[in-house]
C-alpha cells in the first residue's frame, strides 16, 4: 500500500511539473507574441483622432522615417471650389511636416483644370523617384489612365476626394460618405423651407458635373431626401437641369430657370461657389433675404457670408483638416509597405465601373448655420472671425455670436 500511495505521488508531482512547464512556456509564448506584436513598431490612427491641431500625426514620425520615395499630390483646379487652394494644399503641407516627412519628400500641384498637365505632373512625380500618388481626377477617365500607368510602375496609388470610377482594383479612396454629404443638403433644404416659411415650395434641384462621380454622389444623397416629398406633393420639382461645377455656367443656367419657372421660390445648390453665382442673380432680382432658400456645400468664405446675410441655408462643412490627415496617414503606411488599420481604412465604396469595392477611409461631414458657424468652422480655425467678419457683414457676425 505504501508503495502504490508512493507511486502515485511520484506521478503527481511530475505531472505537476509538467503543468508548471507547460504554463510557464505557454506565458513565454504569448509574451513574445505581444513582444513581436509591440516590437513591429507599427502605430495606429484613427480617423477620430485627426482634429485641429494636427497632433495625432505625430504619432506617424517613425512610420515616415522607414518608408522611401516622394509622396505626390495631384489636385484638379483652382475654379470650381476654393478649396484646393484654401484647404487642401496647406493641410496636406501641415500633415505630412508634422509627421516629419522634409520638403523634398513630398509634392503638391495644381493642374489648374487641365488634364495634360496633370498628366505631366505624375510622370514627372513618378520620374522624381514617388512611390505614393495621391490623385484628385479632373475627370474618371484621365484619373484612372494616371493611375493605371503609376501601377504599372510599382507606385501606390490613393484616390483623394473623389472616386477614380474605372481605376486600379488595388488602390485606397479617401473622402468624406458622399451620399451622407447629399443627405444634408437635402435636409438642410428642407429644414431652410421650414424655418423660413415658404410656401408651396417650387424648387429648382441642381447638380454638379455629371462626369464627377462625387456630384452622382451628392444627387443620391439629396434626391432621397427631397424625392419624398415631390411624389407626396408636399413640395413641386420644377427643374432639375443638367450639372455643372462651373460658377458663371451655374448662374445662366438659373436665371434661364427663373425666366421659364418664375414661381420658383426654392434652389438646391450642390456646392457654396454655385451658390454664390446664383445668389448674384436674386440679388439683381431685388429677392429679399430669408425667403428662397438655397444650399451649398464646402463652406467657402462667400458661403458663410452668404449665410449669415440670409440668402444662402446653411452649407456642409467637410473638415479638410482630418480628410488631409487621413489621406497623409494612408500614404505613409503605403510609403513604408505597412497594411493601414482598420482604424483609418474603416469602409469599402463601390466602384460602379469595376463592380468592386474600394478600400476607403471616410471623415465626418457637418451642417453648419449661423447657429453654429461659431462652434465649427471658426472653432476649428478653418476660418477666422478676421476674415469671415470682414467688412459689411461685422454686424452680422456679432448678432450670430462669431467672436
Amino acid at each position: 500500500m505504501r508503495s502504490t500511495w508512493r507511486r502515485l505521488a511520484i506521478v503527481g508531482l511530475a505531472c505537476t511539473a509538467l503543468f508548471v512547464i507547460a504554463g510557464c512556456g505557454g506565458s513565454d509564448s504569448d509574451e513574445s507574441s505581444s513582444s513581436t506584436e509591440a516590437s513591429s513598431g507599427t502605430p495606429e490612427i484613427g480617423v477620430d483622432e485627426l482634429t485641429a491641431d494636427f497632433s495625432a500625426m505625430t504619432k506617424l514620425k517613425d512610420l515616415a522615417s522607414e518608408g522611401e520615395g516622394i509622396i505626390g499630390v495631384l489636385l484638379p483646379d483652382t475654379t470650381t471650389s476654393t478649396r484646393y487652394v484654401q484647404y487642401d494644399a496647406p493641410n496636406l503641407k501641415k500633415a505630412f511636416e508634422t509627421a516629419g516627412l522634409s520638403a523634398d519628400q513630398f509634392k503638391i500641384q495644381n493642374a489648374q483644370g487641365s488634364t495634360s498637365t496633370m498628366q505631366q505632373q505624375a510622370e514627372a512625380m513618378i520620374t522624381e523617384g514617388a512611390s505614393v500618388l495621391l490623385v484628385d481626377p479632373l475627370d474618371p477617365g484621365s484619373g484612372a489612365a494616371i493611375e493605371e500607368n503609376a501601377m504599372s510602375k510599382g507606385v501606390k496609388v490613393i484616390d483623394y476626394d473623389r472616386l477614380v470610377t474605372g481605376g486600379p482594383k488595388d488602390r485606397y479612396y479617401v473622402s468624406f460618405n458622399n451620399v451622407e454629404v447629399g443627405e444634408l443638403i437635402g435636409q438642410g433644404e428642407v429644414d431652410c423651407i421650414e424655418a423660413w416659411k415658404v410656401s408651396k415650395p417650387q424648387i429648382l434641384v441642381m447638380s454638379g458635373d455629371p462626369t464627377d462621380n462625387n456630384a452622382k454622389l451628392f444627387a443620391q444623397g439629396y434626391n432621397s431626401v427631397l424625392n419624398p416629398k415631390f411624389a407626396d406633393g408636399s413640395y413641386t420639382k420644377v427643374g432639375a437641369p443638367p450639372g455643372t461645377w462651373d460658377p458663371p455656367t451655374a448662374a445662366t443656367t438659373f436665371e434661364q430657370q427663373y425666366t421659364a419657372h418664375p414661381n420658383m421660390n426654392a434652389v438646391v445648390a450642390p456646392n457654396d461657389a454655385n451658390a454664390n453665382a446664383i445668389i448674384s442673380v436674386l440679388l439683381k432680382n431685388k429677392i429679399p433675404a430669408n425667403t428662397f432658400p438655397v444650399t451649398g456645400q464646402d463652406a467657402a468664405t462667400d458661403g458663410l457670408q452668404n449665410i449669415l446675410k440670409g440668402y444662402q441655408c446653411g452649407t456642409v462643412y467637410k473638415p479638410y483638416f482630418a480628410e488631409a490627415q487621413a489621406a497623409a496617414a494612408l500614404a505613409l503606411y503605403l510609403r513604408a509597405d505597412k497594411t493601414p488599420p482598420s482604424s483609418l481604412v474603416n469602409d469599402t465604396t463601390r466602384d460602379t465601373t469595376l463592380n468592386a469595392d474600394i478600400k476607403s477611409v471616410y471623415t465626418k461631414p457637418f451642417w453648419v448655420t449661423k447657429e453654429n458657424m461659431n462652434d465649427t468652422v471658426v472653432k476649428d480655425g478653418t476660418i477666422s472671425a478676421a476674415t469671415l467678419c470682414a467688412g459689411k457683414v461685422a454686424s452680422l457676425c456679432k448678432e450670430a455670436g462669431i467672436q
